[in-house]
């Protein structure tokens, strides 16, 4: 019998997040797996044998659309390569179901304009896929900031990185323009992480990019103008040692959150000082950033709620993303206006 206290969830695709992602659905309270599906010939049945053996109840399908033919699924999480995410929620969404795309949610402006409209018209919910802002350690970086205990924000630096290993080579199989790469890989936790601390998309970017020979890039760096002195700085890499951590400086003090990307048994560190000689280490209980994305979509879409990550807030991202690549590409600024 389906409880209506839990979401009944569907996995459009095998991926390798689904080590994370698959276990964070069945822990999460108020969610059910009821359905994964994949392309590839019994990839489904492996995936869910390798992360969740104990639920034989859940169906697996060997093609899609089958999975978005079930009508026990009331939501997907969709998994699949960065240029097929705006097609396939955009199928999901025509099918009825609730949308938990991972990042990006898509490549163009237009399609996350398409996407909103076929959203509202079918009076279902769609969330780009950033698991980091669920943790707790953001939150309180956040109240810190806007609490004033900092001063006035006048910059942020992020910096993520890790070292492309050969399994992880699909990364930069395709070029830019379908979606590979560093930028949309991990360049744009750079970037949302900067963002999340303003209250407005960047007036200016300008970036640096360094290419693979097929048209994909490898690392990037570059600032933000927010405006009125305030910039941001950001690098990313699949040529460095790993690196996941903000730090944001006001006109008394700074923050710096030294790991964005917490296993769920790590112990979140949060380092502040101000400029009156007072320092501060904070260090939080740990939490699984997936399962708790999961069940607050999961409760937006039980109690009717709006997501904490709206599609205007997606909107932005991948207008900031398009204009470090059109930057990159004519070694300009570019204004978001242009």
């Amino acid at each position: 019998m389906n409880d209506p206290t839990r979401l009944r969830w569907g996995i459009l695709g095998a991926a390798r997040v689904n080590e994370r992602l698959l276990p964070a659905i069945v822990e999460a309270d108020n969610a059910e797996l009821v359905a994964i599906a994949s392309r590839r010939p019994g990839a489904a049945a492996e995936t869910l044998a390798k992360y969740a053996p104990e639920r034989r109840e859940v169906r697996v399908y060997d093609g899609l659309e089958a999975l978005l033919d079930d009508e026990r699924v009331q939501a997907v999480y969709l998994p699949l390569a960065n240029r097929e995410h705006a097609e396939w929620t955009l199928r999901a969404i025509a099918r009825g179901k609730h949308v938990l795309c991972e990042k990006p949610l898509a490549l163009t402006v237009a399609d996350i304009d398409a996407i909103r409209a076929a959203a509202d018209r079918h009076r279902v919910l769609v969330m780009e896929g950033f698991m980091y802002r669920f943790h707790p350690q953001h939150g309180r970086a956040l109240d810190l900031v806007r609490s004033g205990a900092i001063g006035e924000l006048r910059s942020v630096r992020a910096s993520f990185s890790f070292l492309l290993r050969p399994a992880r080579s699909y990364r930069v199989a395709e070029s830019v323009e379908r979606g590979g790469g560093a930028l949309w890989d991990i360049g744009c936790y750079a970037i949302h992480s900067i963002r999340m601390f303003f209250d407005q998309p960047p007036a200016r970017v300008t970036a640096m990019l360094h290419w693979a020979a097929n048209g994909a890039d490898l690392s990037g760096s570059g600032v933000l103008d927010f405006g009125q002195g305030r910039f941001a700085q950001f690098d990313f890499s699949f040529e460095r040692a790993r690196r996941s951590e903000y730090e944001v400086i006001g006109t008394a003090g700074g923050l710096k959150c030294h790991t964005v990307w917490q296993l769920p048994g790590d112990i979140p560190v949060l380092s502040w000082w101000t400029e009156d000689g007072c320092s501060h280490e904070e260090r939080l209980p740990p939490a699984n950033h997936f399962r708790r994305e999961v069940e607050h979509f999961s409760a937006c879409v039980l109690h009717g709620k709006a997501p904490a990550l709206s599609l205007a807030d997606a909107r932005d991202n991948c207008r900031t993303l398009l204009a470090v690549l059109r930057s990159a590409a004519e070694g300009r600024a570019v204004a978001l206006t242009d």
